[in-house]
């Protein structure tokens, strides 16, 4: 049980929350989400949060623009009802790719973001897997970013044949994705490929050039999202002709936007795992070959660190070898 704190989920993660809920041994707040006619919205708690540590579950994923008006809405209304301090989970961070000016006139929305959140008066941002580590840098409270990748080699390590972890060959999308593949990689003691993908005069993804050997391996893609597809299923596509056995994808955030059903239908993908940062919609699930892993476990180990003062190092250095002796949860 947690002292003296409180926990809420908004609309965006309710499935999510609740196995949150349930490692904590907590039961989560009631609150009240109302939707205008004029299109307003009003989110409120319904008990009293006077000098409690509240913590709001709630990804800025599509609708985006709702879902982060809503949980702005939710921090001014517990701030204004004197919670003692408020923690912001966000397990997938909406707009973090508009990073950076890649042309002149061009906003930096990421950092616009933080600043709506920290002026609204959350105290603390817990996220997994920002889109460039950086954007922690935008934000003038307290931010952990935590990393789904020893959860997701847990998986792996759990449920594939010890041949194709000894044929495993872990392939980073882009030169931007090393790091991550890298990371992945050394969970088995693998070799690391890396595709070379630019993008053409209509901004379509192109692979130019496959660097490492991949020939009868047993390919596994690394990356923090999949939104539309095409990199992905271009990059499986290329990795196929090219001569390997197999094509497996690992990405943290299943975003899914259009087109991107009809793209993984007619994939050559044998299997793509993704967490439940964002809720995986039925007709994906209905594909047969698309996994999910919870964030649940490592998100509620994170909050019962905040809660009770204690240091996020232990959380971060034994979280993959933790994994190694107990199943994860998997849908």
């Amino acid at each position: 049980m947690l002292e003296n704190s409180v926990l809420y989920s908004l609309s965006a993660n309710q499935e999510l929350a609740e196995k949150i809920a349930n490692q904590l041994g907590v039961t989560l707040a009631d609150r009240r989400i109302k939707r205008f006619p004029s299109g307003e919205v009003i989110c409120e708690p319904l008990d009293t949060v006077r000098g409690k540590d509240v913590f709001i579950i709630q990804s800025t994923c599509p609708p985006v623009n709702d879902n982060l008006m809503e949980v702005l809405i939710f921090i001014d209304a517990v701030r204004r009802a004197s919670a003692r301090e408020i923690n912001l989970i966000v397990p997938y961070f909406g707009y973090a790719r508009q990073d950076r000016k890649a042309k002149p006139r061009q906003p930096i929305t990421a950092a616009l973001v933080a600043h709506l959140l920290t002026t609204a008066g959350v105290n603390r941002v817990i996220t997994v897997n920002l889109h460039a580590a950086q954007i922690q840098g935008f934000f003038s409270c307290l931010v952990d970013d935590l990393t789904a990748v020893p959860l997701l080699a847990s998986h792996v390590d759990d449920n594939i044949p010890d041949a194709i972890k000894a044929n495993m060959v872990v392939v980073s999308p882009d030169h931007g994705g090393v790091n991550r593949a890298r990371d992945f990689a050394e969970q088995f003691n693998a070799p690391l490929a890396i595709i070379d993908k630019r993008r053409n005069a209509n901004l379509e993804p192109e692979v130019m050039n496959i660097i490492g050997d991949i020939v009868g391996k047993d390919c596994y893609l690394i990356d923090d999202m999949i939104d539309t597809g095409k990199s992905a299923c271009y990059a499986a596509t290329a990795l196929k002709n090219a001569g390997a056995k197999s094509v497996r994808m690992v990405a943290v955030h299943a975003v899914l936007s259009d087109p991107c059903y009809d793209l993984l239908k007619d994939s050559v993908f044998d299997e793509i795992i993704v967490t439940d940062s964002i809720p995986l919609p039925q007709k994906f699930r209905d594909l047969g070959f698309i996994k999910v892993v919870s964030l649940s476990e490592m998100i509620s180990e994170c909050i019962k660190s905040v809660s009770e003062n204690k240091p996020l190092t232990a959380l971060y250095e034994a979280y993959a070898k933790t994994r190694r002796t107990k199943k994860v949860n998997i849908s």
